[in-house]
């Protein structure tokens, strides 16, 4: 514990806003003794250690901004993260996470948003999450995703959502509600189509914007994605394609020769500590 105090020391000492701590072999913040009584801080950097829980204190904090735990073996974090009222950025990417606390939605100032490669799935999320209106940035990508609900169309501010590495069998119509969208990324997942109201969010027309590769699209469409994007976007518009969409749903509602689920069981998030 006495490593760790300096950090906090120092803090205190120099009236510090900022505190990094990354790479230090850090298990748990009750290690940093005083930490919860910085109430200066607006930025927490605790990446690349050994952390398995956020405490409930970290509500403490009232004026953070920023809090970086990428990198950790965290499980779980306390219902309280959604009080502090100027959490703009939290990134949990690369954690054990396979659900968020009851209540997470209310965080009311958060902008971004990295989960990526945790153990979510479509049922990990509180009720609450889509009410998450500042959101602009939702990383989501490397989880255990089948579907992503309607609801994802509340999010009227985001601009960047990243699906990639998950098991998407079909993504919502109400994606085209993201009307400031300026990337989506459902590379590598189990997609077969798009909804054809994909097409209304003109942005995705551009290859850097849209990220589709790495899944089993129907031969008209990964034909179309040969040519480029925005041949996909213009071909998923047409009545030709809606006809094929609509007839492939009914189809998949029968079916059970969906595309098997990849093995994750030697994915880091899932390995025994």
């Amino acid at each position: 514990m006495t490593k760790f105090r300096k950090y906090v020391e120092e803090c205190i000492d120099k009236n510090i806003d900022e505190l990094d701590i990354v790479d230090k072999g850090l298990v748990n913040i009750y290690d940093l003794p005083g930490l919860f009584s910085l109430k200066q801080l607006t930025r927490l950097t605790i990446s690349h250690n050994k952390i398995e829980s956020i405490p409930p204190g970290i509500a403490e904090l009232e004026n953070l901004e920023i809090l970086n735990c990428f990198n950790n073996q965290i499980e779980e974090i306390p219902t309280t993260i959604s009080t502090l009222p100027k959490l703009r950025i939290l990134n949990l990417a690369f954690n054990r996470l396979s659900n968020l606390p009851r209540g997470f939605g209310s965080c009311a100032t958060l902008e971004i948003l990295d989960l990526t490669y945790n153990n979510l799935t479509d049922k990990s999320l509180p009720s609450n999450f889509y009410m998450l209106s500042t959101l602009r940035a939702l990383y989501l990508g490397d989880n255990d995703f089948e579907i992503i609900s309607p609801e994802i169309g509340k999010l009227k501010n985001l601009q960047i959502l990243n699906l990639r590495e998950n098991d998407l069998i079909l993504v919502p119509k109400e994606l085209n509600q993201l009307t400031k969208l300026k990337e989506l990324n459902i590379s590598g997942n189990r997609l077969s189509v798009l909804p054809p109201e994909l097409s209304e969010i003109e942005s995705l027309a551009n290859k850097q914007m849209l990220k589709m590769d790495n899944n089993p699209w129907l031969p008209p469409i990964s034909d179309q994605l040969r040519l480029g994007v925005n041949h996909v976007i213009n071909y998923i518009k047409t009545q030709t394609y809606k006809f094929l969409y609509n007839r492939h749903l009914s189809t998949m509602e029968t079916d059970n020769s969906i595309i098997p689920i990849k093995d994750k069981s030697k994915k880091l998030s899932r390995l025994k500590k």
